[in-house]
């Protein structure tokens, strides 16, 4: 199976990407001649990596008959200074809340994205290092009072 993207320059650093049927605008900053019209490509590789373990995590445990109230993947990574500038590092936050959340079940729905069907964690994981958590938050929240974290 082949995947394909197409890229046309705009102007300055603007370029506008076709993805699935689907444009998507990646720009710079004004401080390196862009406009902020967009995203920044590396990001966008964050966001990959938080799309396609989400979407494994979320079909996992509808397989499994839970679905939380709320779910939520941040992601930080850590870049190198000199260029060619890099990730050398990530680490996924997977967050929850709901009530009668199943731990069991989020462990191992985050396992199984992470061991054996998130093709973008797997490729990463062979360039850096790719870590995660699990944060249980409270309903009621806005995602910032953490009150049961599991590694």
């Amino acid at each position: 199976m082949k995947h394909k993207v197409n890229t046309r320059w705009n102007e300055n650093m603007q370029f506008d990407t076709v993805v699935n049927g689907h444009h998507l605008i990646m720009d710079a900053n004004a401080e390196v001649g862009g406009m902020d019209a967009g995203p920044r490509p590396k990001e966008l590789l964050l966001a990959g990596l938080a799309g396609c373990t989400g979407m494994d995590v979320i079909s996992i445990l509808k397989k499994m008959r839970m679905e939380p109230a709320y779910f939520n993947i941040r992601i930080e990574a850590d870049m190198t200074d000199e260029h060619p500038k890099h990730y050398q590092s990530m680490h996924i936050i997977y967050e929850f809340a709901g009530d009668n959340l199943d731990m069991d079940k989020i462990n191992k729905a985050v396992s199984l994205s992470q061991e054996r069907y998130c093709g973008v964690s797997h490729m990463y994981s062979k360039m850096m290092t790719l870590t995660h958590e699990i944060a249980i938050l409270d309903k009621k929240s806005t995602g910032l009072d953490t009150v049961q974290m599991s590694q």
